[in-house]
């Protein structure tokens, strides 16, 4: 086993099992605070001490947020998860969406339960203390009672679940990209720390910049948003990295504020980010669909331009090209295919590649050898450019992103260690999301950049 193996292993070990082999299930019971709530109502004298019990609970949740965090007894590792919702008469069901937990295909699992006699709706996960992830909620008004079959049933929480939207009482959000909803972030108290997640006051701020350019290789026009260090932090070529999906990193999430973090604590050089948006923003997966071409766009017509404005480096080992999903899967085939320009890759949950139909958990790939060309390509032996050894690759995957996710992570683990890549890797304790994400990418920056 390879140093980086034993690692990642160890990694994934700490609290027990590496990969969630099936959706966690609700705790049944409920958590501590509504347990006692309850037993507090069932004893409560009259309509007006029931009618205060209620609103000092729904008090204390404004101000604390929600979902409801509490010690399990007897598990240091763990913690009673509750997500809440305050509904009224025309409350008929209420639907948790939550990443990693929420099971598509049986949404009635991930239904919220009515506490007697009030407006409270509350479910109750056990989970272990370092999850993080994001999720969104809807309630059912439709006039009448649920539909009372099974087959309908799912087809009304199938059409509920278009509606969901964040948790209004939770006080971390989570935005969406243009056409897709925002949600709102749990993250339980051993989670990873992101430090650098948040606008900080003071902190010298580097610029954005949009630009308009030609996709060459893929026959299209985009935006191209440019990160710039704050003035006066080098006077050497500046580290670059290479951030699809712009709209998201930088109009969304605001990745800005984590590099000037990064920077100003120097946990990072100085570097530039080039950060091409999807030519589809309906479905930005297409950019991917053809990883040649994808290459030939990042390697040949994107650095150069970028390289002729700005005194970018030329060492590929600074020139780090990074995915998440199935551009995760893109950028190893940047980084496999020109390692004369990209030496490393940051890939966050590799996906099957874009327009393939993801495996099921039998015909997932589980050893290096059934790795098919579409996701990790053969070594081009014709090929006048360097080979891939000595690239560096950087691999992200989330304990509850399923068991052929997981499989397929560990084959590519393999396939790049036996090819002489040097692999690093982080299991994480969530989901196919970018609130874990974010914070992956800040900690792998510092680990192939830093220093």
């Amino acid at each position: 086993m390879s140093p980086a193996t034993a690692t990642a292993t160890a990694t994934a070990t700490a609290y027990g099992t590496p990969h969630a082999t099936h959706f966690p299930v609700p705790h049944g019971a409920p958590g501590p605070r509504i347990a006692r709530l309850a037993a507090r109502l069932a004893a409560a004298s009259d309509p007006a001490e029931h009618t205060a019990l209620t609103a000092g609970f729904w008090e204390d949740v404004a101000r604390e947020g929600t979902p409801l965090v509490e010690a399990v007894h007897g598990e240091p590792d763990h913690r009673a998860v509750t997500f809440l919702w305050r509904g009224h008469r025309a409350t008929r069901q209420v639907l948790l969406l939550a990443e990693g937990l929420t099971d598509r295909g049986r949404l009635d699992v991930s239904l919220l339960t009515r506490l007697p006699g009030t407006e409270i709706w509350y479910l109750t996960y056990r989970l272990r203390a370092d999850h993080r992830g994001s999720y969104r909620m809807v309630a059912d008004i439709s006039p009448g009672p649920p539909p009372g079959t099974e087959g309908r049933h799912r087809t009304r929480l199938r059409g509920l679940a278009a509606h969901a939207a964040p948790d209004p009482l939770n006080h971390l959000p989570l935005p969406g990209r243009r056409r897709s909803p925002a949600g709102s972030v749990f993250e339980l108290p051993h989670a990873p720390p992101q430090p650098w997640r948040d606008p900080r006051t003071g902190t010298p701020r580097g610029t954005v910049e949009h630009h308009r350019r030609p996709g060459a290789a893929l026959g299209d026009r985009r935006t191209v948003r440019v990160y710039l260090p704050p003035p006066g932090t080098t006077n050497r070529p500046l580290d670059t990295l290479v951030l699809p999906d712009g709209g998201m990193w930088f109009g969304a999430l605001g990745i800005e504020h984590t590099l000037d973090a990064l920077i100003a604590d120097r946990m990072i050089p100085p570097l530039a980010v080039l950060a091409p948006d999807p030519a589809d923003e309906a479905a930005p997966w297409r950019d991917w669909a053809e990883p040649a071409d994808w290459t030939g766009f990042l390697a040949d017509t994107l650095l150069p331009w970028a390289a002729q404005r700005w005194p970018l480096t030329a060492d590929p080992r600074r020139t780090v090209v990074a995915g998440q999903g199935p551009g995760a899967t893109a950028a190893l085939h940047a980084c496999l295919r020109r390692p004369d320009r990209f030496g490393t890759a940051l890939a966050q949950s590799p996906g099957w590649p874009a327009e393939t139909a993801p495996p099921t958990v039998e015909t997932a790939p589980s050893t290096a050898e059934n790795l098919p060309e579409a996701l990790l390509p053969r070594p081009d032996r014709r090929s006048s450019r360097p080979t891939a050894r000595g690239v560096r690759v950087h691999l992200e995957a989330g304990l509850h992103e399923g068991p052929s996710a997981a499989r397929l992570v560990d084959a590519l683990h393999h396939a790049l260690d036996e090819r002489g890549v040097t692999v690093s890797r982080t299991d994480f304790n969530g989901a196919h999301d970018y609130a874990c994400w974010r914070g992956g990418l800040a900690d792998a920056l510092v680990a192939l950049l830093g220093g």
